[in-house]
């Protein structure tokens, strides 16, 4: 029995051999062959590649007799296996033959005569085949056939796959190019008419068993794989004392590790084809194909306006570096999108947004913008969260101030840490959520005051409170608009305007604040006396002064217009009259008239209202299943 010294010096000679002639095959070949070019395109289907790794797991190729065996045969089950190896290998080297001396060597023939298509076309169709060829043909295929005659004195294969192993690394520059080659084939066909022919006219031919040249450029990709589910079976039908068992295991080993390079090949080149056509549908507006850029997610998205409160429909790239903000092209001409924004991934954000207006919204920030995104549905909204989680998990694995801050905003009050000020773009509260200066109290109005937005921590304010320019470092250090409160700590600078000593009353309160600790929040519309009309607005029982009921224009007012005390008031139901929800708060000659949204909210509210009547002010838990906060708007 052969020693692995004996397996390696063998292996050592064969590949000095196996170089020196294809160095000379190559030479004589083609004397002044000029490197091929490593930089076209990639193609535009990997269909057939993702396809093959399901269809080759299964045993419809293998053949059910060996080459000699007769139907009841004794031989050995690994006998019949190593047999069936060399008769498939045959067959294997058949096609190579097939694909490198006819129809490399016929179209190359054709291309030096200049009327078909390029020489360099034709090399890059067939890549390095004629390698793959000359090794299974002038080495493995003899040296397989010579054991096979041997077998009954030597039964072993385990050392001839070994010897194979190392020189199937070839296959990796195939399998890259492979799709490139198909994509040629059809570009070429539609060009070239007589290129088109020629490989017409050969297929037709008995040789090619009415198959096309893709089909049988397809061959080597599949064989690897073959190759380990053969030597699979045989080591599982090897004797247990077999002398064949050491190198047949180690042979394996050896054929998955190449397997397993060849799969990463056709995964890298998955990968950058998904880039190229990202790269196609930006009309080429974007430098995204980059070896290190891995697209993670893409589909439409709803982009919420701070201004008008309104969606418009947008589109996302999310990789794995950076996030491409588009919108669709009205005319699709050479491109689908249009690129508005590009957000860095490293020290972006993200969070679901609690917004009772808008459902299934998150919000992403980043050193560039802050997003508010709205999803078509909770599942939706949760698979783009998990998406960018992952890829700022990935992009920053040491990301506890990111979880900590995330976990620490539990109302959708946009604030920022004071050290982050004016180095994150700010979520902006949104116009239609306040109806008074967020920093004065001031009520706004069309023409005195208006809103404006600080650009440090997003706050809707006055044209008085945010007089003030401070420069800002998300926005290139370039001055930008900002509140008083902003301004002293941004640049150290104080402001003469003495505000201190302002009595803060019981009605300043704010609505975001009392809402994250309240017994019952949500929108209500309080009547007129006629029960006609009303004033809609934000209702709120805070945990903190149960027995007060306050009443805001907007949930993010930060001062409520009206409270009442809810001590001794009865609580009355109205019937349901044309959808309308109706109950009382009375008490003596004063009633107050509510209209509820739904008829679950209205209980709701009834049953808090009449333990705050009766002065309960720690209800039990069983007695509230739902949250604090109603979300019916």
């Amino acid at each position: 029995m052969e020693g692995k010294a004996d397996i390696q010096q063998s292996v050592v000679k064969l590949v000095a051999a196996f170089e020196e002639h294809c160095q000379s095959y190559s030479l004589a070949r083609e004397e002044n062959e000029e490197k091929r070019d490593q930089q076209g395109q990639h193609g535009l289907s990997f269909k057939c590649l993702r396809s093959l790794r399901s269809k080759i797991r299964e045993d419809n190729w293998r053949r059910p007799q060996g080459p000699g065996l007769e139907p009841g045969s004794q031989e050995p089950e690994e006998k019949k296996i190593a047999l069936e190896l060399l008769e498939t290998e045959q067959a294997y080297v058949n096609r190579l033959h097939l694909l490198d001396q006819v129809f490399y060597t016929e179209l190359m023939k054709e291309a030096k005569t200049g009327k078909t298509v390029p020489e360099e076309v034709v090399k890059m169709i067939f890549s390095n085949i004629s390698s793959i060829y000359q090794f299974h043909a002038e080495f493995f295929l003899p040296e397989l056939r010579k054991r096979m005659e041997d077998w009954n004195r030597n039964p072993r294969i385990g050392d001839v796959i070994q010897k194979l192993a190392p020189f199937l690394k070839m296959y990796g520059e195939y399998v890259k190019n492979f799709d490139k080659a198909v994509e040629l084939i059809t570009a070429w066909s539609e060009k070239s008419p007589p290129f088109q022919e020629l490989i017409a006219e050969i297929q037709k031919r008995k040789i090619c068993a009415n198959l096309t040249l893709q089909h049988h450029m397809l061959e080597p990709v599949q064989r690897i794989p073959r190759y380990e589910l053969l030597l699979k079976d045989y080591v599982r039908k090897l004797p247990p004392q077999s002398p064949d068992r050491g190198d047949a295991e180690k042979a394996l080993e050896m054929i998955f590790m190449v397997a397993k390079h060849s799969n990463a090949a056709i995964a890298e080149m998955e990968r950058l084809q998904n880039l190229w056509v990202v790269y196609q549908r930006l009309g080429l507006e974007d430098d995204i194909v980059d070896p290190s850029n891995e697209l993670i997610k893409e589909g439409p998205i709803q982009k919420i306006s701070t201004r008008n409160n309104s969606t418009s429909e947008k589109y996302l790239f999310l990789f794995n570096n950076m996030l491409l903000y588009c919108v669709p092209k009205v005319i699709q001409v050479g491109a689908e999108f249009q690129v508005h924004l590009r957000m860095d991934v490293e020290g972006m954000k993200v969070r679901e947004l609690k917004d009772t207006e808008f459902p299934h919204t998150f919000l992403v920030s980043g050193k560039q913008r802050t997003l508010e995104l709205q999803a078509r549905s909770a599942e939706e909204m949760n698979d783009w969260i998990k998406a960018f989680q992952d890829a700022i998990d990935r992009k920053e694995k040491r990301s506890e101030t990111f979880k900590a801050a995330v976990h620490g905003l539990e109302t959708d009050t946009p604030a920022l840490k004071t050290e982050e000020l004016g180095r994150w773009a700010p979520q902006w509260v949104r116009d239609n959520l306040v109806t008074m200066c967020m920093r004065c109290k001031e009520p706004f109005n069309a023409i005195t005051r208006r809103r404006h937005h600080c650009r440090a921590c997003g706050y809707v304010v006055c044209a008085r409170c945010s007089d003030y320019k401070a420069e800002l470092q998300y926005d290139g250090n370039r001055p930008n608009r900002v509140c008083q409160e902003c301004f002293i700590f941004l640049t150290g600078h104080t402001v003469l305007e003495d505000r201190e000593g302002k009595y803060k009353g019981t009605l300043e309160k704010g609505a975001a604040e009392v809402s994250s600790r309240s017994l019952l929040c949500s929108f209500l519309q309080l009547l007129d006396k006629n029960g006609k009309g009303g004033t809609r607005g934000w209702f709120v029982i805070p945990e903190d002064d149960p027995l007060v009921l306050y009443i805001y224009a907007a949930p993010q007012d930060v001062r409520a217009h009206t409270s009442i005390p809810l001590l001794g008031y009865q609580v009355r139901d109205m019937p349901q009259s044309e959808s309308r929800h109706l109950f009382q708060l009375t008490q003596s000659r004063q009633v107050f008239t509510f209209m509820a949204d739904t008829e679950e909210l209205k209980r709701r509210w009834m049953k808090a209202m009449a333990r705050s009547a009766a002065g309960i002010t720690h209800p039990e838990e069983e007695e509230e299943d739902a949250g604090p906060c109603d979300e019916a708007e």
